[in-house]
């Protein structure tokens, strides 16, 4: 049977303009797996507020970003697609879960080839409602209705195998071995607390308390919470970080909802008060560089710090398209290719 991988990243704005940007958000944010609640209030907060007020301020902070050749998330996953597809045998497609480069269009890209089996990686180490299982059920929607002959299988969260762990601590390491820093803040994209007990396949372990990420459970399967406090846990372990000089915390929070805490703009603002001079902040929630690391972080984050008497804050990169995740990304698809169940060792 003829394989191939299908590589799925968030998305993006075609350009900078307010109306193609509102046009992406519109989509996004209509996602009811983004947006959890009734159509009917999904689409008053949407339609009747955001998309009036946002799209002309999320357009001047992509242009704050925005790259020559396009949108940085985008170009990255090509940089990475493509080096990807050179130290592999099969087809390797690229989407988006939102925007023109729709997943549709991959589907369609592999199957013109005739391929049938199609391994779909999600592009985040974490599992979450609006990131992981969005893509999937998309995925599966257009395969009963465009693709019945293909089969997926799809790469589970990858928050806490060695090969990508040591990647991401590699990328921290490279940054921080010369730096005089105070505090490294690993920085996770939040998601609303409610996400995290929808996904709670037990009903009754995910309490967000100060325990229930640390007591073993198969709920961690899908906890995002667990499984970002893990990466930290992980990582801090590998790179042999002493206890105080590191933390986690969770940005671009929406709305009025309680969204998972700390809260990262608060935790700068805390640190700067507290005396920090120096700090270093990761985003290790994104594999490629966006908005929320470019803007968000290395430019509204580095002012907040600032004005709390900060003086250095340094921005660790994503892992992009690093030689050593295209590997790991490499071999994860050739072993796939190689396993009779197709998945990965």
């Amino acid at each position: 049977m003829s394989k191939g991988v299908l590589l799925v990243n968030l998305g993006s704005p075609d350009s900078t303009d307010p109306k193609d940007v509102k046009k992406y958000l519109g989509e996004f944010l209509m996602d009811p797996r983004v947006i959890d609640v009734p159509l009917w209030a999904r689409t008053l907060l949407v339609k009747g507020i955001i998309l009036n007020t946002r799209p002309k301020k999320s357009a001047e902070a992509y242009k704050k970003i925005w790259w020559e050749e396009g949108s940085p998330l985008i170009v990255l996953s090509e940089r990475l697609q493509q080096k990807v597809a050179e130290q592999t045998q099969i087809p390797i497609a690229l989407a988006m879960r939102y925007g023109s480069m729709s997943i549709k269009k991959g589907l369609q890209e592999l199957h013109d080839q005739g391929i049938k089996e199609v391994f779909i990686i999600p592009l985040y180490p974490q599992f979450a409602m609006a990131t992981t299982e969005t893509i999937l059920v998309l995925a599966e929607e257009l395969r009963q209705e465009y693709f019945p002959d293909m089969k997926f299988t799809d790469l589970p969260a990858f928050y806490n195998r060695e090969e990508y762990i040591e990647v991401l601590s590699k990328s921290i390491a490279e940054k921080i071995e010369d730096l005089d820093y105070e505090h490294l803040l690993f920085s996770y994209h939040g998601v609303p607390e409610r996400h995290i007990r929808k996904s709670d396949v037990t009903k009754s372990h995910c309490k967000i308390d100060g325990s229930c990420c640390a007591t073993p459970s198969k709920a961690h399967q899908y906890c995002y919470r667990h499984q970002c406090y893990e990466t930290t846990r992980l990582v801090a372990e590998k790179l042999d970080l002493k206890e105080g000089t590191y933390s986690s915390s969770f940005q671009s929070r929406l709305g009025f909802d309680p969204w998972l805490q700390p809260y990262t703009d608060r935790t700068i603002e805390r640190l700067g008060k507290e005396g920090t001079k120096k700090m270093a902040i990761v985003t290790p929630a994104f594999v490629s560089d966006c908005l929320e690391t470019l803007e968000e972080i290395a430019m509204e984050g580095e002012e907040i710090f600032h004005e709390m008497g900060g003086q250095e804050f340094t921005t660790i990169p994503c892992i992009n398209d690093r030689k050593d995740w295209v590997e790991v990304i490499a071999t994860w698809i050739n072993d796939w290719e190689k396993n009779t169940n197709s998945t990965p060792a």
